[in-house]
């Protein structure tokens, strides 16, 4: 097949390369620049010239041709606005899932949809094809495993992707990286949300939204307890970042149009479950709800799962009721169900 590779320079998406490229298919690699200006403002160097050094020297030695596609203006007005108003709002954004969606194989779909068969990628996920519908299957890699953020894609992306490592363990891949010797097979994981990894999410808030002072106030006592520099910069659930003693404190609430936030010493508490909660604007993969006794769902990427109950309030709502409490739910994220391995869909909490 003609399968356009979407490189980073890592070791993932280098190995899926090399394999293709065994495989006997016509490969072309793609770099996508998504880096801003005003992200390069708190770098000392450009960090896509690494990527590229590494990039540059396996297309050269297993001869593939590299394209390098230009894509700051999309990314800005996608997935950088989304980010901000979604921050903005109270509310915390999903950056990963919004640039599998909309860059990676939404607009470079469109820029390359009719020269080419197939897009792969460096993802630890598996595609399988059941009744006519595309479906996620987990990696055997619970840790590496990134069926969470490809959870909102469409049946239109999902038949067109390959993912030629999702059936490897992370362990599997290096050492396929050491066999065909690569440049970047000791490089380390990247890690961050996709455009800033590099350096730290307030940082990156506070270079478009600047500081805005509020009230730090104890939940249980209404007391003063200090000074923030914005709601934006705080998640339910964080502990990081307060920077007052006697604690741990958690954040538990914020009132944004007050800019206060609500923080607590006894988040954790039995008498304060946290195991029910709405979303929004289902993606099932089947096309429509398909509610299994044994539902499981992730509220984030990583190994946790929870069995749950999802009722539904209406077409595009529902009540998702958990077997456990959990103390990081936080709107405007992703929650990722599951039947089994295979992965059903995903919603907006909500």
């Amino acid at each position: 097949m003609k399968i356009a590779v979407l490189v980073s320079g890592g070791v993932d998406s280098s190995v899926a390369l090399r394999l293709l490229k065994d495989q006997g298919h016509d490969v072309t690699a793609f770099y996508l620049k998504i880096w801003l200006e005003d992200e390069l403002a708190f770098l000392s160097s450009c960090p896509w010239e690494e990527d590229l050094k590494y990039v540059r020297q396996i297309c050269g030695e297993i001869n593939v041709p590299l394209e390098i596609i230009p894509m700051q203006k999309e990314y800005f007005n996608t997935v950088v606005k989304y980010t901000l108003k979604e921050a903005k709002a109270g509310r915390t954004p999903n950056p990963d899932v919004m640039c599998n969606n909309n860059i990676k194989f939404g607009l470079f779909f469109k820029k390359i949809d009719k020269f080419f068969d197939k897009i792969a990628t460096g993802h630890y996920a598996q595609i399988f094809k059941k009744n006519g519908i595309y479906f996620l299957k987990q990696s055997p890699d619970p840790i590496k495993d990134q069926t969470y953020f490809l959870s909102n894609l469409k049946q239109n992306q999902l038949k067109r992707l390959m993912f030629p490592i999702g059936h490897l363990m992370k362990t599997e891949v290096r050492n396929l990286a050491k066999k065909y010797n690569l440049p970047n097979k000791d490089r380390k994981d990247s890690q961050g949300i996709c455009f800033l990894g590099k350096f730290r999410y307030d940082e990156f808030l506070k270079s478009y939204f600047g500081g805005k002072k509020g009230r730090i106030i104890e939940f249980e006592t209404g007391k003063l307890l200090g000074e923030h520099e914005g709601y934006f910069y705080y998640t339910i659930g964080q502990r990081k970042g307060i920077k007052l003693s006697g604690g741990p404190w958690y954040v538990v609430k914020k009132d944004i149009r007050k800019n206060i936030i609500y923080i607590s010493k006894n988040y954790h508490a039995k008498d304060k479950k946290r195991d029910t909660f709405e979303v929004k604007n289902f993606n099932w993969f089947a096309g429509k709800p398909s509610v299994k006794k044994n539902l499981k769902v992730k509220l984030r990427h990583g190994e946790k799962f929870y069995k749950c109950k999802l009722k539904f309030l209406s077409s595009n709502r529902g009540q998702i009721k958990l077997n456990n409490s959990d103390q990081g739910i936080a709107k405007g994220q992703f929650a990722a169900f599951y039947n089994g391995k295979i992965c059903l869909g995903s919603a907006v909490i909500d």
